[in-house]
């Protein structure tokens, strides 16, 4: 039996659900899960069904029949096949502890993802990248060359089919150009220091302001620097006896969690921008497993 995702946005009405249901039980699917929100400030209906095709109802013609029903209630909405793993680009400056969390989670299957390449604008984790069979993109950026190496970056993208760009501390700030053409599809991940402490060392700063909980930011990324819709976010409690060492590692240890979590939850469409939020729903415990092994 074939797992499907449908994702719905809409004006919140009257008969969404009922509409919902009816439709996947006359295509002979029985839902497994199910999450929903209404908005009450924006009036905006956002809902994620996980069901099965207990018949056999193939992809196309879940999407051609569900239309009407779409159209009717103004819907934004699509259907994934649950199994199908999400092409994903990393990029890389050089600091390393996100990219190598991602590729030990990948690695285990922890992260059903297709991991379509690396993009650096350094050589240090090019070895560690090779040797997982990954494309590796050494793409340098300067003042001169910045419109040159996105459109690099940008046939990347386009060659490989690339669906989510995961900015794994990537210490080059994209453009608005770049961040249109791929709005909502690249994650960030950042401490939480700011706007307090900006500009290099901030762990350092957060130290020296004997700062007691660490965090991490992971967002979607916007032509506001590092002010896009928040999608995971994390603290760490720390205490006056730990150095400025130690905040940096606590530090990337939040970071990487935070960024492999918002990841997760996008890849299995549990994200839905709403304005400048997001509404993520939780993975249910029953569909967890499924979830983590793709």
């Amino acid at each position: 039996m074939t797992n499907y995702v449908l994702t719905v946005t809409c004006k919140s009405t009257r008969g969404i659900v009922a509409a919902i249901s009816n439709y996947l039980a006359e295509k002979g699917c029985n839902i497994v899960d199910s999450s929903q929100f209404d908005d009450l400030d924006t009036g905006r209906f956002f809902t994620r069904v996980s069901f099965i095709s207990e018949e056999g109802v193939k992809l196309p013609p879940l999407v051609a029949g569900f239309k009407p029903i779409a159209e009717k209630f103004e819907m934004e909405a699509e259907i994934h096949e649950g199994q199908s793993r999400m092409k994903v680009l990393l990029m890389v400056s050089r600091f390393g502890h996100c990219l190598n969390d991602l590729l030990y989670r990948w690695k285990i299957g922890a992260l059903p993802i297709e991991i379509v390449g690396v993009v650096s604008n350094h050589f240090e984790y090019q070895k560690v990248v090779v040797n997982h069979d990954i494309p590796f993109h050494h793409i340098p950026v300067t003042k001169a060359n910045k419109p040159q190496a996105e459109a690099r970056i940008m046939d990347v993208v386009e060659q490989t089919s690339t669906e989510l760009i995961v900015l794994a501390r990537y210490m080059q700030i994209l453009s608005d150009q770049m961040c249109q053409k791929m709005s909502g599809k690249i994650i960030n991940i950042h401490h939480s220091f700011l706007p307090s402490f900006k500009g290099a060392n901030p762990y350092k700063q957060a130290h020296e302001r004997g700062v007691k909980l660490i965090g991490a930011t992971a967002h979607y990324v916007t032509a506001d620097l590092d002010e896009g819709p928040i999608i995971e976010q994390d603290i760490a409690r720390i205490t006056h006896a730990q150095s400025a060492e130690d905040y940096v590692s606590i530090g990337r240890d939040v970071e990487s969690q935070v960024l492999a979590r918002a990841i997760h939850a996008h890849i299995h469409h549990r994200v839905f921008p709403n304005g400048n939020r997001t509404i993520v729903f939780p993975a249910s415990p029953g569909s967890f497993a499924s979830e983590r092994m793709g």
